[in-house]
This record gives structure tokens, C-alpha cells and sequence, in this order.
């Protein structure tokens, strides 16, 4: 396998350092890690200096310098999750518009008023995840979900984005900008295979019946088969 960097242009860098990390193997489970200082002179390779126990003030440092550093923000209720890398929240049961194609069997009812289930969102890097809840209520860590029964998003709840206007941030300013550009999109396709609902007549049966009515029927979700402690915890 190979693996590239890139350093953004033109700079010069210089090596000052080195993370050594330390594992127990099999027969622990303890780890840890240690800093050391670059040694050696104009002519002679670089050598590791002595070991230095790492800091919470030095990790601190090196997320800052990294760029990995979050920037304080007054967290809303509907808020799950808030890490680095990424941002969960939940929007209770409401009525959106929703726009298909003209020429899928949708297309009829495009346009139109649906009643949505409770969902949970998950953006990380710029990729969206989408889940639904059978209950309107706020979830916790065991809370089972649902699959999200739309078009554009596959069972694992990963949204195919395609020409959605998605927002460039994950921050909680971006969230409603995140959700209009999720439903104000054009749902143009089953994505993947999978269980994505309990009614007979697949996905577009389900919001054909929909179209024009006031709440969403949880009895049609679908079980995900795992927890919010479980989404939330997912690499992918």
C-alpha cells in the first residue's frame, strides 16, 4: 500500500520529533505513549532522544497544530454528540416538502407535504448518515434506531449525496443547513438493497400513501439492528 501526504505547497519542514506508542500485545490491554526530541547534527542521521511522558497540555498543543481543535459553541438541546471529527443530533417529527423525479412513480406526488419520522443525523467530514426513531422523543445510548425509508440513503443510513448543496462545516451552525439540503434535494434513486421498510409496497408506496397526511406511521420502520450508542461510535 501507499500512502501520500499533502502539505499544502511550497513550505519547508523540519523534522522535530517522534510519538512512540507502546501496546501490551495480547496479554494486556494497557498502552502508552512517549515523546521524543529529534538528536543529531548537519552531517549525521536523526537519532531519538530521551523519552518523555506525554502531557495533557502537550497533546493539547498538538491537536491545535494539527488543526484539530473544536471551537466553543453553545450546544442546543437536539444536540447528541459534539466531537472533533464529528456532530449528532436528533429533529423531533415533522412535515416537510419532498421532490422526486417526474418520470418515477413518485413524480405525481412531488412537491408535496410529507409527514417525516423522527430522525437522527450524523455528519463527518462532509458525508451524512441519516437514521429514524419509532419514538418522538429524545434518544439515549441504547435507544434502538431504525432505517431512514428514503431514497438516496442505503441501509447503513450513508446518504448518496450527489448534487445536494451540502454545507461546508459540521458545526452546529450548519445544522439546519445540513437538513435543508438533505429534503430540499431530489430523491432519484433506491440506494443499495436492504430492508428499508415495512410496507408492502416498498419505498414509494410508502410515501405515496403519505403524501398529504400529518404523521408518519413508526409501525412501517424498519429495525437498523443497532444502538445510537453504536451509530455514534461507527468509523463509518
Amino acid at each position: 500500500m501507499e500512502c501520500g501526504v499533502y502539505l499544502g505547497g511550497p513550505s519547508q519542514f523540519e523534522l522535530r520529533g517522534a510519538i512512540l506508542v507502546y501496546d501490551g500485545g495480547n496479554t494486556s490491554n494497557r498502552a502508552f505513549a512517549s515523546w521524543h526530541d529529534i538528536e543529531g547534527n548537519a552531517t549525521g542521521a536523526p537519532r531519538l532522544g530521551p523519552a518523555v511522558p506525554l502531557t495533557t497540555a502537550f497533546l493539547r498543543e498538538l491537536s491545535r497544530g494539527l488543526g484539530a481543535m473544536t471551537r466553543p459553541e453553545l450546544l442546543p438541546e437536539n444536540v447528541l454528540v459534539r466531537t472533533p471529527e464529528s456532530l449528532v443530533w436528533w429533529q423531533p417529527a415533522q412535515t416537510r416538502k419532498m421532490f422526486f423525479r417526474q418520470e418515477d412513480e413518485l413524480g405525481s406526488v412531488s412537491g408535496q407535504n410529507f409527514p417525516q419520522p423522527t430522525l437522527v443525523f450524523r455528519v463527518s467530514q462532509r458525508e451524512l448518515w441519516i437514521r429514524a426513531l419509532d419514538k418522538n422523543v429524545r434518544p439515549t445510548a441504547s435507544t434502538a434506531l431504525m432505517v431512514a425509508p428514503y431514497y438516496n440513503v442505503n441501509t447503513e443510513g450513508a446518504v448518496c449525496q450527489g448534487t445536494m448543496r451540502s454545507p461546508d462545516e459540521a458545526s452546529v451552525a450548519a445544522m439546519e443547513r445540513w437538513e435543508r439540503s438533505f429534503f430540499e434535494s431530489e430523491f432519484t434513486h433506491i440506494y443499495g438493497s436492504g430492508h428499508f421498510t415495512r410496507h408492502p409496497g416498498g419505498i414509494a408506496g410508502l410515501w405515496i400513501s403519505l403524501a398529504g397526511k400529518k404523521k408518519f406511521p413508526s409501525c412501517q420502520l424498519s429495525p437498523a439492528g443497532e444502538s445510537l450508542a453504536q451509530f455514534v461510535a461507527r468509523v463509518r
